[in-house]
């Protein structure tokens, strides 16, 4: 075992040994640690993204903290079957980092293993020469925007997924100069039928729920798309697990590359790679964080075949 390894399991010891109320308590301790004007940035922080629990500090509603130590404790396992199955050193080190940063709140390690572009690592996707590429959570066109930036024009056919009308509307007008882009107004689901829509008036965070006033349809992309697709990204608040459940055919016959976002709450981390692998047992797994260094979010989960 080498030193990098060695801390990774000293950190998963922790959770290991350590009764829940002993973590929840270094937690609340290393949180209390920070200055009050830091402690309220992160309340107004899970106020404006409610994944995670709550936190009222006024009330002491410290529900996140008792979440993530539930977590950890009840996970670690879980958290030990990903590091040995992530490919290379990088990623280990990124979910050693995200796992400190959730028990120590340390800031350090996230800085270390922080990337800039969101999905497009060229040390693990070359190129998208004549590929088709699926994007689901397309907001306004960004990732699309990216991938023309670094690959060029060569890819074969995109598909972009966005819930929101307003959105997809802002999304059509900023790819409208692209070929071979079809734009889909539908919820991406494990089953086809409708759903509702919740939106984020304060980020671009709107969700899918199973009830309330906005009725939207919903699809899958087994159901929607017929052809062989090469990569399928994924962004969409949480619902990537059921997503993925509506791409199961293509996963198994096609094997695209997938590149899902596993933050949304305190469960995808270690449950999508497990998913992934049920489906198919051919994915090596990549860790990659481009987020912050006060509290790991925006990381993502790269599960890829190797063509060779």
């Amino acid at each position: 075992m080498n030193y990098y390894d060695k801390q990774f399991f000293d950190l998963i010891e922790n959770f290991k040994d350590k009764q829940f109320i002993q973590i929840y308590n270094h937690m609340f301790k290393k949180f209390q640690s920070f200055p009050l004007i830091t402690q309220q940035s992160f309340e107004q922080f899970f106020k404006q993204f409610p994944y995670w629990g709550d936190l009222e500090i006024d009330c002491d509603n410290y529900e996140f903290l008792y979440l993530k130590a539930k977590t950890l404790k009840e996970h670690y396992k879980d958290y030990v079957w990903l590091y040995k199955n992530l490919a290379d050193f990088k990623s280990q080190r990124v979910l050693y980092s995200i796992l400190s940063n959730f028990y120590n709140f340390e800031t350090t390690p996230l800085k270390e293993v922080t990337d800039k572009i969101h999905y497009f690592d060229l040390g693990l996707i070359n190129d998208m020469e004549d590929k088709t590429f699926v994007d689901v959570g397309s907001y306004t066109g960004d990732t699309i925007k990216d991938l023309i930036k670094i690959y060029g024009e060569n890819y074969k056919k995109i598909y972009c997924f966005e819930i929101t009308p307003s959105t997809c509307k802002k999304l059509k007008e900023n790819l409208s100069n692209l070929n071979n882009i079809t734009i889909i107004n539908k919820a991406v689901s494990e089953k086809q039928g409708y759903l509702y829509l919740e939106e984020n008036k304060e980020s671009s965070g709107n969700r899918v729920l199973e009830s309330g006033e906005e009725k939207i349809e919903s699809t899958t992309i087994d159901g929607e798309i017929s052809e062989k697709i090469d990569y399928i990204k994924m962004d969409i608040e949480g619902a990537e697990q059921k997503a993925l459940a509506g791409c199961k055919n293509h996963i198994k016959k096609d094997k695209p590359n997938l590149l899902i976002s596993v933050y949304h709450n305190n469960e995808d981390l270690y449950k999508i790679p497990k998913q992934i692998s049920a489906f198919c047992k051919d994915y090596k797994f990549y860790l990659r964080y481009y987020g912050g260094p006060l509290y790991a979010t925006e990381i993502v989960l790269f599960a890829l075949i190797d063509k060779n």
